[in-house]
């Protein structure tokens, strides 16, 4: 990891906080040593950050000051704007204008030079309406999955049959071209991965699930062959 971006995660993870953060638990998080902390503390201390606090105490920002955001490199700004388009065409309604969003926040500090630079990205993603992110279903299913509700379906298989399903719904994944849905299914009593767009009809139970320790997430991941800690740098 370079300095600077290690120097920048130390002030993010010091931003915010209403009680200081040890120098092991920032050790832990940037993944460096304690020795490594102590330097880069004192080096942000003394080019004027108004960190406060001390080896064994902890530390924490000055209440009320502001740390300016990191500058990007040409190549990060353009994954940003890249980025922002994919989510835009494939992440659904609700996450596309998140991202809309936060790039227009970004560009708004940007000096003029950078701000050109993301102008100039030649790599689109066109949104097209016949595509399943146009129906909604992917917000509906994000949303399930974030609040945890059970979802009751009809889903029809590669050969057109149909059933009748309960779902717990866990995970979405894009795979360039389709989408699959990991869920828990009450019906089969196992890990079960559906197609949104094999979806025939659907609603809300009213239900809500806890993602547990034998059917959550992380089981989940762990049933299909995925590494659950690798999976959350993808």
């Amino acid at each position: 990891m370079r300095r600077a971006d290690r120097l920048f995660l130390l002030i993010h993870a010091l931003r915010g906080r209403r009680q200081a953060i040890t120098a092991q638990q920032l050790a832990q998080t940037l993944e460096v040593s304690l020795r490594t902390v102590y330097r880069d503390v004192a080096d942000l201390q003394r080019s004027g950050v108004p960190i406060e606090g001390e080896a064994g105490v902890g530390y924490v920002l000055r209440k009320g000051s502001d740390i300016p955001p990191l500058m990007f490199s040409p190549d990060e700004l353009e994954a940003l704007v890249v980025g922002t388009r994919f989510v835009r065409a494939f992440g659904g309604e609700r996450l596309g204008a998140g991202a809309t969003a936060a790039l227009l926040k970004i560009e708004a500090v940007l000096p003029p030079e950078l701000k050109e630079r993301s102008r100039r990205t030649r790599i689109f993603a066109p949104k097209l309406g016949d595509r399943i992110e146009a129906s909604g279903l992917i917000d509906v299913l994000h949303e399930a999955i974030s609040e945890g509700r059970v979802l009751r379906m009809t889903y029809r298989d590669g050969e057109s049959r149909s059933s009748q399903r309960e779902i717990e719904p866990l995970c979405l994944s894009f795979w360039g071209g389709s989408w699959t849905l990991g869920a828990w299914c009450r019906l089969r009593g196992d890990f079960r991965n559906f197609r949104p767009d094999r979806i025939v009809d659907h609603a809300a139970t009213g239900e809500r699930f806890q993602d547990g320790a034998e059917r959550g997430l992380t089981a989940y991941l762990r049933s299909v062959g995925a590494d659950p800690a690798a999976a959350e740098q993808v």
